[in-house]
């Protein structure tokens, strides 16, 4: 059994991957043997489609797609604004992230999102990524939980935090579900936060 670790700065933290990677890669000897780079994920600073979390990349694009190219690491674009409209999906810098990162690498590459919106606009131009269903949505109610892992929209779900220790319940999933649920483990809210999901969305606002 291995543990797959989804790693954040993907256009904030190029410079450290450009070392980190090469490391990763050529030396596993350096590493345990039961952890892996499931992905890297992020969106650039100036990105309207982004907005969960704010973004401060402002690495080339080009050059991130290059690096994960060569070392073969699953790119994930963040983009989970949650208060998208009809007249935000024809932005031109989103898109060109999407043909950029669609094609010519050895693993299939990954889109985070949160709008329904977004994801049908993503699905019918950009059919070459799989979807992962945004921690933004503040999934805290386990049967919401399950309705979204039983959607074939999304190769992946993050519930809230707060469902990470439904031991019983997350037992009982099948198989199939299972294989679907990935962990937020290093959120900084406290436990009882009301503001989360206001808080989310205001992030999204101001992008």
């Amino acid at each position: 059994m291995k543990a797959y670790y989804h790693l954040p700065g993907l256009f904030e933290f190029y410079e450290l991957y450009k070392v980190f990677l090469p490391l990763y890669c050529h030396h596993r000897e350096y590493f345990y043997d039961w952890c892996e780079i499931g992905s890297i994920y992020g969106a650039p600073a100036d990105c309207i489609w982004g907005g969960g979390r704010v973004g401060f990349g402002d690495e080339s694009p080009e050059g991130v797609a290059d690096l994960m190219k060569e070392y073969g690491i699953s790119a994930r674009l963040t983009f989970s604004n949650s208060l998208l409209r009809e007249e935000h999906l024809t932005d031109k810098r989103c898109n060109h992230l999407c043909e950029l990162f669609e094609k010519g690498f050895k693993v299939d590459n990954g889109i985070i999102v949160h709008s329904d919106l977004l994801l049908n606009y993503l699905k019918e131009h950009y059919p070459n990524y799989y979807f992962v269903s945004s921690t933004t949505k503040v999934m805290t109610d386990f049967d919401e939980l399950e309705k979204e892992l039983n959607r074939d929209d999304f190769r992946f779900v993050v519930p809230d935090f707060r469902l990470n220790k439904e031991f019983e319940k997350l037992t009982a999933l099948t198989s199939q579900q299972k294989e679907k649920v990935e962990f937020l483990c290093n959120e900084c809210c406290w436990y009882d936060c009301y503001d989360r999901k206001r808080c989310y969305e205001n992030v999204s606002r101001k992008t």
